[in-house]
């Protein structure tokens, strides 16, 4: 499934995030999986994801501009693939 900016996401239960200074750590403990997420604005969206009916309102709660909604939608889309995220 491919997320869009109605689609209602969270973080999956079953992974951590450790703050670094480029971001975070995500590491998921049933697959091992561990992904690093580059910017400080996806960690923050990753957070949020679970505390707003959709990934469009959490872009927007967390201050982030319409233009950037693609590049946001490619990353969110590519955190669940990995599992990092899971579709609610």
């Amino acid at each position: 499934m491919t997320l869009t900016l109605s689609s209602a996401c969270a973080l999956h239960p079953q992974v951590a995030l450790r703050p670094e200074p480029f971001g975070a750590l995500a590491y998921h403990y049933g697959n091992r999986r561990l992904v690093f997420l580059k910017h400080p604005d996806v960690v923050r969206v990753v957070r949020e994801l679970g505390d707003h009916p959709s990934v469009g309102h959490t872009l927007r709660a967390c201050g982030i501009a319409t233009e950037r909604d693609a590049s946001f939608l490619q990353a969110l889309n590519q955190l669940t693939k990995s599992e990092i995220l899971r579709v609610c």
